[in-house]
């Protein structure tokens, strides 16, 4: 029999930093996970565009960058999958768990399956594995606290500070190994970086809270036999589009867009007209609606680190370091830098002013400017020649993505799980994900206007854009925090 944990005990601790102690552990598997998630797609796109002389897969760079986009969307848009298997079935630290190994198996079959066999492969199983843990981490942080403790946003962004611990060290070591040795090897070690998290993550799962392993809305047994057939013939009818062509890797992101608009729209309506939830519930979710698309419209943005960025790093920047040309993919570790530093602070500046702090349509607005004016300011290297962007620009740019990240991002899970029903608490926090899900999908289409547009429009435009989101919603965020029923 498994030893009960006290809510409230875990509730009050206060041994990890001021937050509670059980932080610690999943802290620490966010960690790894991150550290293998990034590590592998800090190489990823180089690793499909270079060609076959240099270790890669010579796809050519536009369909290339919009494989890395459907990638990205589909890790996010698989959430909606590890969140309703939480909810229906398993529990959140259940899937957390399961997750975590589906994960490590995708990163060795890109270490040791070779060609698109290995990489489809690969991609599929981290993906699929990627959507159930991110989902269900965040759900199990925000049940180590009470509805009402002030230290929850606090809590997010140590929680965050973990994301990008393994952030900055996987790009970092995967691209120092496809270096030298190739890309391979980089991706072995994002499975020995996941089997890491994995094993100090097994440790400490008895010590969470039972309300983890709780099913809030348990499906009959009565129906598994219907859902596992619908899940079957789902895996047969793609295997049959792609064998025919239907499904193709140029047409791949847009298919993922498609996916995820209509997952949108479809989880809106689920929760909206679901009997359980009360009015109040109601009237956060309908607040939820312009946070969801300021989200979409940010992350359209900023996951062009690893898709339009990767490719300026590349073809325009000086990564020249005292004679040593420094890797492309340790530009993807700049932004994790500035994550550790600030996201303390952040931290500790939400928990100073406590009610006093701007409230979550603020932040979002503010992010969503922000990560616009970040847009801009490639304006003046915009068009130069190869080489000619100072690595100082970039990381002086970066720094900007990460303060207009630290605005939203963090801010966006805790309100994804402050706003959600009682019988959609996992899934709620992967319709927030789908917000990531469509901008990362899109981020991948952009990259293609990108390669044909002039720097200078493409920047400016995507720029002014996001500013004007970020000032309309702004001007409605009284409204919208009136309809999320006393959550900030």
């Amino acid at each position: 029999m498994s030893k009960v944990v006290d809510p409230a005990a875990v509730h009050e601790d206060r041994a990890f930093f001021g937050q509670p102690r059980t932080l610690a552990n999943i802290f620490g598997v966010e960690m790894w996970e991150r550290f293998s998630f990034y590590g592998m797609q800090g190489i990823l796109l180089l690793y499909l565009y270079f060609s076959a002389a240099d270790g890669g897969l010579g796809i050519p760079q536009t369909t290339a960058a919009g494989i890395v986009g459907a990638y990205g969307g589909g890790v996010y848009l698989s959430t909606i999958l590890g969140a309703w298997v939480a909810d229906r079935l398993l529990g959140s630290e259940r899937v957390l768990f399961y997750s975590a190994i589906v994960i490590m198996i995708g990163h060795i079959a890109l270490a040791v399956v070779p060609g698109i066999g290995g990489l489809a492969a690969g991609l599929i199983l981290v993906a699929v594995g990627s959507g159930g843990l991110k989902a269900n981490a965040t759900s199990v942080v925000g049940s180590l606290y009470a509805p009402d403790d002030p230290r929850r946003d606090a809590g997010f962004s140590l929680f965050y500070l973990g994301i990008n611990l393994g952030a900055f060290a996987g790009p970092i070591l995967t691209g120092l190994l496809q270096t030298r040795v190739g890309f391979h090897y980089g991706f072995g070690l994002a499975a020995v970086g996941m089997a890491i998290g994995l094993t100090q993550y097994s440790f400490g799962r008895k010590r969470l809270p039972d309300a983890v392993r709780l099913v809030p809305d348990p499906l009959p047994r009565s129906r598994w036999r219907g859902y596992l057939l619908v899940a079957i013939l789902t895996v047969v009818v793609i295997v049959v589009l792609v064998l025919t062509g239907v499904i193709t890797a140029s047409n791949l992101v847009t298919i993922v867009i498609a996916l995820t608009v209509i997952a949108t729209v479809a989880y809106f309506v689920v929760i909206l007209t679901n009997r359980q939830i009360t009015p109040v519930e109601r009237k956060r979710v309908y607040a939820f609606i312009p946070l969801f698309v300021a989200s979409a419209a940010f992350w359209s943005l900023y996951q062009q680190q690893f898709t339009v960025v990767t490719i300026y790093s590349d073809e325009r920047l000086d990564r020249a370091l005292f004679g040593w040309e420094m890797p492309i993919s340790w530009v993807q570790s700049i932004n994790p830098v500035f994550i550790i530093v600030l996201s303390g602070i952040f931290a500790a500046m939400w928990t100073k002013w406590g009610s006093r702090q701007p409230s979550t349509p603020m932040k979002f607005a503010v992010g969503t400017a922000v990560m616009g004016a970040a847009f801009l300011l490639f304006l003046p290297f915009a068009g130069g020649a190869a080489n000619s962007t100072p690595l100082l620009a970039m990381i002086g740019i970066l720094l900007v993505f990460t303060v207009a990240e630290l605005l939203l991002s963090p801010v966006g899970l805790s309100v994804a799980t402050k706003l959600a029903p009682a019988v959609f608490k996992t899934q709620m926090v992967a319709l927030f994900f789908l917000s990531v899900a469509l901008g990362s999908a899109v981020s991948g289409v952009l990259a293609t206007w990108y390669a044909t547009a002039p720097e200078r429009l493409y920047f400016g435009v995507l720029g002014g854009i996001a500013i004007l989101l970020g000032l309309m919603l702004a001007l409605i965020a009284r409204p919208v925090l009136r309809l999320m029923g006393g959550v900030r």
